[in-house]
Order: C-alpha cells, then structure tokens, then sequence
C-alpha cells in the first residue's frame, strides 16, 4: 500500500553541499522542504579532502623549509583531513538538518510522472523540484585497469598513509595539484597529462606552475597517451605512447583524476519530460529544464546549466531560489566565476585568457605586472608571479589572471569589478593595502593609463593650467 503523498513547496534530490545550501535558505523563509538523499548527506567530501590535504601538503613544505620539520619524516595530514570533515558532518548532519524544519526522506528517488518522485514507496508532489545530485567518478576506458591498484577523489577522505610511489593520470587543475601535494608528503610522483599540463589556464601562468612542480621533484610526462596499463611485482606499470613509441611508467598505486560523469541514472527522467545526455540534465541559463516544474543545478545540470558548476560554489543554489520563491528572472554568466588551480603557486582566473580574448576580440590590451616589483611580495619572499589583465581597448574587462601563492583571495577584487562591470580605469582608482600584494591588481590597473602620460594633448592642457598657478 502506497503512502500518502507528501506536498512541499520544494522537493530537492541530492543532498550534496548544493541540495544543502537550497535547502536550508529555503527553510529560512519558511518554505516546507523536503530533502531526497540515496547515500551520505553532504554528498561526496572527496573535493574537502583533497583540498585539505592540498593545504597540509603546504604546511609540510613550509615546515620543511623553516628547519622544523626533517625531510623523509611523515607530516600528520590524517589529522587535518580528519579536523576539517568531522566539522562538516556536523555542520550537515540530518538532526541539524530537521531542526531547521526540513523534512529528509532517505531512499532512491525516481519520477513517477511530471509531477511526482518516488523514494521507495512514498510518493512527494512538490510545487517545484529541484535536481541536485551531483557527480559520480567514471574511470577512463583504460586497458588493464581494472588489474590494478586505483585511487580517486572519493577515496580521499578515508586515505590512511600517502602511497610510496605513485601515478596521477589527469593533466587537470587538481590533478596537478594533488600530485604537488603528494609528492610534499613523501610520494615518489609521477604525473601523467594527456592533454598537456592545466590546458583550461593561461599558457603564460601555468609555465610558471610548471617550473614549481619540476622544483618540487615531480616526473612529468605531458602529451603521452596511456595506452595500457599492467600489475607489476613494485604495484603497478602504465604504457604510455611517445613519438619515439612506446613508455613505461611505474608505481606502486595509480590515482585517476578523470572527468567526473552526471549522477542522473536512476531518476528515470523521461517520465516526467525532462531532456538529458551525456552532458547532464539539460537546463536553460536559468536552471529550468523542458519541465517548466523541476529545476537542476550543479555538477548534474548540463546544457547552459554546465558553466562552472565546480567554481560556482553556492551561488547556483542562490539564483535558483530566487527564481522559484520570488520569480526573479536569473541567467548563468559562465565568464563571472573565478577558476581556481590549487597548486602553488596557485593560479587563479575570471573572464577570458589572453588567448581566447585574441581570438574573440578585434583589439585588445594586455596589461601585466609582475610581483616582484610589489614590495609586500618581496617582503614576503614570493615574487613569483604576476596579475595580467586582458581589456578591450576602452579598459573594460575581458578576463584577468593572477598566478602567486594566494591568488585565489587575490583574485577576489576582481569577481565584484567583473559582476559590477568595472574596467581597469576604475580599479586604478582602487585603494589596496600598503605593502600588501594586492598592490599587483593596482598597478597592473594604472599601466592601462600609461599612455596617457606622452598624449600630447593632455601635455598642452597640463602646460596651460600650468600658467594659473
């Protein structure tokens, strides 16, 4: 016997970190809500983890390089992992979540019809539902793979001790990343980048991250396809294609850093009209799919719903509120989200690179200014690195880079001038702290009026106010 139906305002498959966020500022305005989540709630923490382990990788190499801590000796990264996702268990545990009067419904959920999901045998009618599940790892159509010892990001959080020599296949920003990493906490890192090293940042930028991770040790083999890979006696041995033929890489566990694959399977999305494909649960640039009832966001949301889900944070689950409770109109601009690269130095970017607004735009300016001759990175011993800002030849913004240790706070100005829509005259105009390398965005901001200092009209009218004193 089927269960009476439930009728919420808003029914929100997924409860990931954007299922959360929706669901809880949802609550917040008194909405009824109910919470669909199949496995953990808060989703996957493998992002978290890695992110943590990122961050204690860095401490050890600065212990390391201040005399506290001997090359060769394990840093506690186990801790710090450990630290940061026991706050986030409690912080989205489910009693924290039904004090907040949000019903949480365990179980698969699938639609039944254009206005109904199925968890188990409980039918939900909502007003509105919402598609937040999120991503699933989808290992590479590898030869031999499934003969050896694989990691991916899921595994992160439960990782117990750093593997001893150790394969990263992904050229991806966090690919690159949490090779640097591992190989700061004692792995022997090998990594392997298909598509070449970073290819979705600047050129100019990620040259420079290259040179880092040569310096911390890692073997880098980029543009080298994998072509098998097999069970040795040391763990395990990759074949990669070089146009000399063919390479053998070894280690003793191989971590996958391949593109993560919509989690939509089991919601039988046909039954209530919605499209779908490869890239996701198709939605407009307002989140809406071909259900003018059901919205999707986040890693699931495919279509114009696909722009910069990982870098979006909670925002997506922002605008979607919006539209649902106040029916404000809202529309995804993919270029006002800041892409972050983790590695250090970290690269950090919003808009255009240099190279896409070449081949978009008739004429631009390239306006760069190194840290080193920033005084607060000087003093600080990072002046590696440099803000670049590509404009139109009036000074709007079409993108900016920033690559130094902590670009992504740095990059932070620049999001509100790109939302804001202020060019680089008016963030010349900008206070930034003394000594702070900040001063980098500023400066690269002024040398777009450079020019004006050799303007021979601007000199004649100098000279004639010059006259009145």
């Amino acid at each position: 016997m089927q269960a009476t139906a439930l009728t919420p305002d808003i029914c929100i498959i997924g409860a990931g970190a954007n299922g959360i966020a929706l669901a809880t500022a949802a609550a917040a305005f008194g909405v009824p809500v109910v919470l669909v989540e199949r496995d953990e709630i808060g989703g996957s923490r493998g992002a978290l983890a890695a992110k943590a382990l990122i961050e204690a990788a860095a401490q050890a190499d600065a212990s390391r390089h201040l005399g506290c801590l001997q090359p060769g000796l394990p840093w506690p990264f186990q801790d710090h992992i450990r630290r940061v996702l026991a706050t986030e268990v409690t912080n989205n545990s489910e009693e924290r979540l039904t004090a907040l009067g949000i019903k949480v419904l365990r179980g698969e959920a699938r639609f039944a019809s254009r206005s109904t999901v199925i968890v188990d045998n409980q039918p939900i009618k909502a007003r509105r539902f919402v598609i937040a599940t999120g991503t699933r790892p989808v290992p590479p159509a590898l030869p031999g793979l499934e003969s050896v010892s694989v990691l991916d990001e899921d595994d992160l959080p439960a990782l117990t001790r750093i593997p001893e020599r150790l394969i990263v296949l992904g050229g991806g920003a966090m690919a690159a990343a949490l090779a640097q990493a591992m190989q700061r906490l004692g792995s022997k890192v090998t990594l392997v980048a298909p598509e070449g090293l970073m290819p979705e940042h600047d050129a100019e930028a990620v040259n420079i991250a290259r040179r880092r991770l040569l310096r911390d040790g890692l073997m880098l083999h980029e543009g080298h396809q994998p072509i098998r890979a097999e069970r040795a006696r040391s763990g395990l041995r990759l074949i990669l294609a070089t146009p000399e033929g063919e390479k053998t890489v070894e280690g003793s566990q191989l971590f996958v850093a391949a593109p993560r694959q919509p989690d939509i399977a089991p919601l039988d999305l046909d039954f209530a009209g919605i499209r779908h494909d490869a890239s996701g649960v198709l939605v407009d640039k307002g989140f809406r799919t071909a259900n003018r009832c059901v919205h999707a966001l986040g890693g699931c949301a495919g279509g114009a719903g696909a722009a910069a889900p990982d870098q979006a944070g909670d925002d997506h689950a922002g605008l979607v509120l919006r539209n649902i409770l106040f029916r404000q109109p809202v529309r995804i601009d993919p270029l006002s989200y800041p892409r972050i690269a983790w590695c250090q130095p970290e690269i950090a970017a919003i808009g255009l690179s240099e190279e896409e607004a070449r081949a978009k735009a008739r004429a631009i300016r390239v306006l760069r200014w190194p840290f080193a001759e920033i005084a607060g990175a000087r003093v600080a011993g990072e002046t590696e690195g440099f803000v670049k800002l590509v404009t139109d030849t009036k000074g709007r913004l079409l993108g900016v880079t920033i690559v130094a240790d902590s670009a992504g706070e740095l990059i932070a100005p620049w999001c509100v001038a790109v939302r804001a829509g202020l060019g680089a005259a008016e963030m010349a105009g900008v206070a930034m702290p003394a000594l702070g390398r900040s001063q980098g965005s500023r400066q690269a901001a002024l040398s777009f009026r450079a020019g004006l200092t050799t303007n021979p009209r601007l000199r004649r009218l100098i000279g004639i106010l010059r006259r009145f004193g």
